[in-house]
């Protein structure tokens, strides 16, 4: 059974004391194949050694977290295009807009969202969008870049039914990890209306711990909750989830 992670942040400082230990918990457990998100320039380097390190188990993206569009955006944004001349990545991500901590760099935000998504466009690859306090916002700039050759994952997906559904017609799959295993994250009432093609996992390790880990440091192997929570929901094996989700992050990520 192969398991996908298609969204952790393996490089990130939470994981400093045990990151090599962590990433072989989940490997033991079939938890075979990590999708690493951007964040901005400052965690490139690691990005890179991580990639280096397990090249059979790491697939890197690149992009600009919108939490991270400040002034210095437009640099950002260059070093992005800057890597995408050199090598080859999965995707442009993660991107998107969140106005959970700052509402005053929504405009900013758009551009640099915008931006990223004909970025994925030029280089034929997926997007990954962060949407956080802003799927009216996300769904706007969508709707002016929707073409055959915008698809992507809908990361951390937390809204409605209707937002589900909204967010699939431009050639989006969901991400789905620990919100669908918490008492009051409601996705859970729903998801499975939703056609499991559509579907991927992801942990976004370290944060978003599923139950019964919630409020503390998320990583990858916890997806085994979130695969057991989704077995549930559609009431199918969990072998058959994780070869189903992990189909389906392949035909994303052309891989």
């Amino acid at each position: 059974m192969i398991i996908t992670d298609t969204h952790t942040h393996l490089y990130s400082e939470a994981f400093n004391d045990d990151r090599n230990e962590m990433i072989n918990r989940a490997i033991e457990q079939g938890v075979t194949r990590f999708f690493i998100p951007a964040i901005d320039s400052t965690y490139t380097a690691s990005m890179l050694q991580l990639e280096k390190d397990y090249p059979n188990h790491v697939f890197l993206m690149t992009g600009l977290h919108p939490t991270h569009v400040k002034d210095n955006y437009k640099d950002e944004l260059k070093h992005v295009e800057a890597l995408l001349e050199k090598r080859h990545f999965y995707a442009i991500g993660e991107t998107g807009i969140d106005l959970y901590w700052d509402k005053s760099t929504l405009d900013i935000q758009k551009k640099a969202f915008k931006h990223q998504i004909q970025l994925a466009k030029r280089y034929k690859l997926p997007i990954v969008i962060h949407c956080r306090d802003a799927f009216n916002e996300i769904f706007e700039v969508l709707e002016t870049e929707k073409s055959d050759d915008l698809f992507g994952i809908f990361h951390c997906f937390t809204g409605t039914l209707e937002q589900a559904h909204q967010a699939l017609s431009y050639n989006m799959k969901l991400g789905i990890g620990g919100v669908a295993t918490f008492k009051n994250g409601k996705i859970d009432q729903f998801l499975n209306q939703i056609d499991l093609k559509h579907i991927v996992l992801e942990t976004d390790a370290p944060y978003l711990a599923p139950t019964p880990y919630r409020g503390k440091r998320n990583e990858s192997v916890y997806i085994l909750k979130v695969l057991e929570k989704l077995s549930y929901i559609y009431n199918r094996s969990e072998a058959d989830i994780a070869k189903i989700t992990t189909e389906n992050s392949k035909a994303i990520f052309k891989i």
